[in-house]
């Protein structure tokens, strides 16, 4: 199979006829294999009844429902799971997306060899001052942090090589940051593409301001599982020890100067009168706390039943 099309909806019944009408058109015309999933988050309207309607007339329409709306990221991980296509594409179901773009970025997928190739909605018809500025800043922060150089890291839109679907797991609201997730899991071939932003014609958009913040959270998050999963004590025991040393440090010239001062019958306030014996004390408690942090993580990993699980490319001569 050529193309396998993945559609996250939550309440999105107007909007599905004319886009799996439109996806239709553009497959034919383009004499590709296809199957769209249309993964349902729990939408509470008639969505699901469209869906069924919708793959009694198109054998290359296939639909899953969740019991609940878990979000994004699970519905596209659930996408990833089923699908069969040499390329994967996303997109959103809002009609936002054109899917006339597809053939460009099968294209891009397949003769120029990408891993993974981006949309970059560079103009826009929903851009507010309160959407454009946070959202630039927090594309340039993920660029900077992971030295992926894309310029809309939210972009729906996206084509896969199938590999990369299969290799990686999409959670929480982790949807934003799949070029990462692939690049750490050695997918480094990622390129960018300009393509069209059309205006919604149904609903409302389901995302508020509330996904800029979560969005920072989130890059803490991949950027710690990413280089640490495998090796939490390499943070958490350096920076315990560091610390650890560096209150030790503090306290013994504290001593050593109390000490000192003694000796040559000198006067001298108390150790615990000085604000450093407190923030010596801190120091080694925090640093105890982070080494024993590490400590556990690492034995919570070696049970993990991941822990020897690494992404092999290709094999040779090996039966």
């Amino acid at each position: 199979m050529d193309i396998s099309i993945i559609v996250p909806l939550y309440n999105e019944e107007e909007s599905l006829v004319p886009l799996v009408e439109w996806i239709e058109r553009v497959m034919n015309n383009e004499g590709y294999s296809y199957e769209v999933l249309l993964v349902d988050d729990g939408s509470r309207d008639r969505s699901w009844s469209v869906i069924e309607e919708l793959s009694q007339k198109n054998n290359n329409l296939k639909g899953i429902k969740f019991r609940r709306n878990y979000g994004k990221s699970a519905a596209l991980n659930v996408g990833f799971e089923h699908c069969e296509g040499d390329v994967v594409i996303t997109m959103d179901a809002d009609l936002q997306d054109s899917p006339d773009e597809i053939p460009e970025l099968y294209t891009l997928i397949i003769k120029d060899k990408y891993d993974l190739v981006s949309g970059w909605k560079k103009k826009r018809y929903d851009s507010t001052l309160a959407k454009n500025i946070p959202s630039k800043l927090f594309n340039a922060t993920t660029r900077y942090f992971t030295g992926i150089k894309l310029h809309d890291f939210n972009c729906g839109l996206k084509a896969y090589r199938k590999d990369v679907v299969k290799s990686i797991e999409v959670y929480g609201e982790m949807h934003r940051y799949i070029p990462v997730i692939a690049k750490w899991a050695g997918f480094q071939n990622i390129g960018e593409k300009v393509v069209q932003h059309r205006k919604r014609e149904f609903g409302t958009t389901k995302f508020g301001m509330s996904r800029f913040i979560n969005g920072y959270l989130d890059l803490i998050s991949i950027m710690f599982v990413s280089k640490f999963s495998k090796k939490p004590m390499h943070l958490f025991g350096v920076w315990g020890t560091v610390m650890f040393i560096l209150g030790f440090i503090s306290a013994a010239v504290l001593g050593i100067q109390k000490l000192i001062a003694s000796i040559n019958q000198e006067p001298m306030r108390l150790v615990a009168d000085s604000p450093y014996f407190y923030l010596s004390l801190m120091l080694m408690i925090l640093g105890s706390m982070m080494f024993l942090t590490g400590f556990l993580a690492e034995l919570i990993g070696r049970n993990s039943p991941t822990r020897n699980h690494y992404l092999i490319q290709n094999k040779t001569n090996i039966k």
